[in-house]
């Protein structure tokens, strides 16, 4: 039993040569520090000797994540909006008005189309005198933007009954897939849901074993295949293997490059159908895209929704990027609502996409 004068407990992870410990750190009102080891049977290969400073463990234990804000992280889009918006209130409304609020939804990748939907009924509006002041053209603006982004369905969906939920993941490499994978385990373990994460990019070398470590990180269960192996097969082994477990939830990764694009199409075809076979549910697909390739992103969007039926989209990097507003050309165009957005690299970073939280902190 732990003393009365404990006021402070912090557990953390050491590895060794040995194998894997808890450390559990104890701090009296006395000051005084106790730190005491439990080993865990499950060793770590190649792992150099760490020294353990117990000050550090308690002070870094203590500090919880907290998820970041749209509005905290979207400043190089927002940026773009509030350097026209300045302009146009200085100057008031006239012909170079509507120049320059277009020049800035395209640098924001909004698109040509949305542009001028957007910007028409506005210059209407002035025109007839129900629009008089800059503000008023603002606001009307940000009205539009978000009933744009009004009508999606954002949920993820767990709705399987007796059998494993699955979602599937697509998109090139490089856009952030594995890491995103492993922040949704992460997150759906910590609210209570049994996790397995079924490496299907076998044609990448470091993609299982990147995914392997967020399974740990996460305790998450695991399935992989032999490198070049066949995907779909380890995508349908992942579920079979959830299925006889019992666990909840599969997430499945996918190639995002073979020797050409009608190859990978053609993969990810097989993937979605075999999975379909298998003793599960194949609730989402979601494809993951980086913000920072903007119009682009869109190009691939058209190419994955062709081949796989996406349900949604996660878009990595938003915090990087001025091309935000490409949500709105994904939506627009294509009507694939974008669920998840990615601002930051640690799993916390990864959040449920609001769109009037996005439109507001653009405006704000």
């Amino acid at each position: 039993m732990l003393a009365s004068a404990t006021t402070n407990i912090a557990i953390a992870l050491a590895a060794s040569g040995a194998g894997v410990g808890i450390l559990v750190v104890l701090r009296s009102r006395r000051n005084r520090t106790r730190v005491v080891a439990s080993p865990v049977s499950e060793t770590v290969k190649d792992t150099a000797p760490i020294e353990v400073v117990a000050e550090a463990v308690v002070e870094a234990v203590a500090e919880v994540a907290v998820a970041p804000s749209v509005r905290e992280k979207a400043g190089r889009t927002r940026s773009l909006f509030a350097s026209a918006f300045q302009s146009i209130r200085g100057r008031g409304i006239d012909s170079a008005t509507w120049d320059e609020l277009e020049e800035t939804l395209l640098l924001a990748d909004i698109g040509i189309g949305l542009a001028t939907r957007l910007i028409d009924p506005l210059r209407a509006a002035v025109k007839d005198g129900s629009l008089r002041s800059p503000d008023e053209v603002i606001a009307a603006l940000r009205d539009g933007m978000t009933a744009q982004l009004a009508t999606s369905d954002r949920s993820l969906h767990l709705d399987a009954v007796g059998s494993p939920n699955v979602w599937l993941f697509v998109g090139v490499n490089g856009v952030g897939k594995t890491t995103t994978i492993g922040k949704i385990a992460t997150a759906q373990v910590a609210q209570g849901t049994t996790v397995l994460m079924a490496a299907g990019d076998t044609f990448r070398a470091a993609a299982a074993e990147q995914l392997q470590v967020w399974a740990e990180r996460s305790g998450s269960s695991f399935v992989r295949g032999a490198e070049g192996g066949d995907p779909a097969s380890v995508i349908f082994d992942g579920i079979q293997s959830a299925a006889a477990k019992g666990i909840q939830l599969v997430l499945g990764d996918t190639a995002g490059r073979l020797q050409n694009k009608s190859n990978l199409m053609e993969e990810l075809k097989k993937v979605r159908r075999v999975a379909d076979k298998a003793e599960g549910v194949v609730n989402e697909v979601l494809l993951v895209i980086d913000a920072t390739t903007g119009q682009n992103g869109l190009a691939q969007a058209r190419e994955f929704a062709a081949a796989t039926d996406v349900t949604g989209i996660v878009l990595t990097k938003l915090d990087g990027s001025a091309k935000g507003g490409i949500v709105f050309a994904i939506e627009t165009e294509l009507g694939i609502p974008v669920k998840l957005v990615g601002l930051g690299e640690t799993a916390v970073d990864l959040i449920v996409f609001d769109p009037s939280e996005f439109v507001s902190a653009l405006f704000e």
